[in-house]
């Protein structure tokens, strides 16, 4: 296995209306409001969401979880392997999946029929998994029960169309993408959440590194200075040795964009790598779904990542 992912990715089916789908939550509670809404989102869309069990159950004593580990597991897991259920969608990020992917029968996940695994932020450390364990293609997109989803169009109609038609969506562009070092790339597409990344470093099934792949890289809440420490975290490890290309999302609430922007270009512009700022994935306002193990090829100058395949078949 390459350390952006296996050569050979098994991509999940796209959906169709009437599709019954699941939302779980493998991290932090959620809201009834903002889920019912995504909810009818959902359904808005023909499919037919269900949520699983735990997902507004409550931990009892640590506030920032959904529920106990192994119910947030049996939940995730019951979901994957359901043969009715055709995509899982995250409610919401927060903190907590790495408690409970360990939690998880790996086996059974990669017997049963694979299916898209939709979210972001805190389910990096799901998307890890999936492409290390069980070598799937999953969507970095917008969780149910999150801002972007409910009160954006944009986002709304990417993530519906990569679900539905993912030829259509095959190019992903953002009007404001800029190039912080230009040029082209070409790779497997990885990465999320770059907490989450660098503290994946040493654990069991933690992806030996990005060589090879196309980088996404975002996150929320971080001073610059932090930021700054998971990079270093990451080139000292030699995670980011032999990365192809870098693709950078939002940085929400991580202070002044312009002191973000020298943390990026002071850690990642030696890499001589194509990187691009800006491109609108993640914690924002609005947000790109973007495939992750899918060969791509960035163009930092032009501001655009096209897939080679699309996200579903």
């Amino acid at each position: 296995m390459t350390a952006a992912g296996a050569a050979e990715p098994t991509r999940p089916r796209r959906l169709r209306p009437g599709d019954r789908v699941a939302v779980v939550a493998p991290s932090g509670p959620v809201a009834p409001e903002p889920l019912a809404g995504g909810l009818d989102i959902l359904r808005g869309w023909g499919l037919d969401p269900v949520t699983a069990p735990h997902v507004q159950a409550g931990h009892g004593t640590l506030g920032y979880l959904a529920a106990a580990d192994e119910a947030r597991a049996r939940d995730l897991q019951e979901a994957w392997c359901d043969p009715s259920v055709t995509a899982v969608f995250a409610a919401r990020g927060g903190y907590g999946a790495q408690r409970m992917v360990d939690l998880l029968d790996w086996d059974a996940l990669r017997a049963a029929v694979p299916k898209p695994l939709i979210g972001f932020s805190d389910v990096t450390a799901l998307h890890e998994a999936f492409a290390v364990r069980a070598g799937v293609t999953s969507l970095h997109g917008p969780s149910v029960a999150g801002r972007a989803l409910s009160r954006d169009e944009s986002t709304r109609e990417h993530l519906r169309r990569t679900l539905f038609a993912p030829e259509t969506v095959r190019t992903l562009a953002s009007a404001a993408a800029r190039p912080l070092v230009p040029g082209r790339a070409r790779g497997v597409t990885l990465g999320g959440c770059l907490t989450l990344l660098a503290a994946e470093l040493g654990t069991v099934w933690s992806r030996p590194g990005a060589a090879g792949g196309l980088l996404l890289l975002e996150d929320t809440g971080e001073p610059p200075y932090r930021i700054d420490r998971a990079l270093t975290q990451l080139l000292r490890a030699g995670w980011l040795d032999g990365v192809a290309g870098i693709v950078l999302g939002s940085w929400a609430r991580c202070g002044p964009y312009e002191r973000v922007r020298e943390v990026l270009a002071d850690r990642l512009g030696g890499l001589g790598v194509p990187v691009v700022e800006e491109f609108g994935f993640g914690h924002g306002d609005s947000a790109l779904t973007v495939p992750l193990g899918v060969p791509a090829e960035l163009d930092a100058s032009a501001g655009t990542l096209t897939c080679a395949i699309p996200a579903l078949v």
